[in-house]
């Protein structure tokens, strides 16, 4: 799919697949009928990297770059990542609110010429009672992006063995590459 096809997406999917040394993760758009449709992203995260970084392509052949992000230091709890095209062009920068996070996670996205978005867990219960015990890990977790009550994005993890998440775009502005990298993110960068 094409960047401006990519663009008009408002509904995605991401697959989390687990193996020894790396997560990936597929992205797929969503068919009328809510099944999974084509693929439009795959991603893979080395564990325990040194310095985080997450390359986007196009899909699982790993031919062609869609974007990726990078850690802008090796260590640091409110890590900023940089979210970069296929050129390594700036779309944007997300960062967690260490701060924040103690009890709800709450990150911040920023893509140039708009608002920062803040997205925090949806609901505070569950937010607290996943800090407390690892048992409840399971728990699904649920992000609003938003600019004051006005929901941009969203990303809901759905319930089943593997990790899996909706991805819900209300706002057409956002760059969808952004929203990817930005959704594997609060998979793959959750628990740091």
């Amino acid at each position: 799919m094409d960047i401006s096809g990519l663009q008009q997406q408002t509904r995605l999917i991401v697959h989390q697949k687990i193996t020894m040394m790396v997560n990936r993760y597929v992205v797929h758009v969503v068919q009328p009928d809510g099944s999974p449709g084509e693929v439009v992203a795959f991603a893979e995260q080395k564990r325990l990297a040194f310095k985080e970084q997450v390359t986007l392509y196009t899909d699982e052949s790993r031919q062609r770059v869609l974007g990726g992000f990078k850690a802008r230091n090796v260590l640091d709890v409110t890590g900023e990542y940089d979210v970069t095209d296929h050129d390594g062009a700036p779309i944007g920068v997300f960062r967690k609110d260490f701060s924040r996070s103690l009890l709800r996670s709450t990150w911040h996205l920023r893509q140039p010429g708009l608002p920062t978005y803040t997205g925090s867990e949806r609901n505070p219960a569950v937010a607290i009672l996943r800090r407390f015990s690892d048992s409840l890990s399971w728990l699904p977790y649920h992000f609003d992006f938003s600019v004051g009550a006005s929901i941009a994005f969203s990303v809901e993890r759905m319930w089943g063995l593997r990790d899996r998440y909706a991805v819900t775009i209300r706002d057409p502005r956002l760059d969808r590459r952004l929203i990817i990298a930005m959704a594997v993110a609060l998979d793959a960068l959750q628990a740091r």
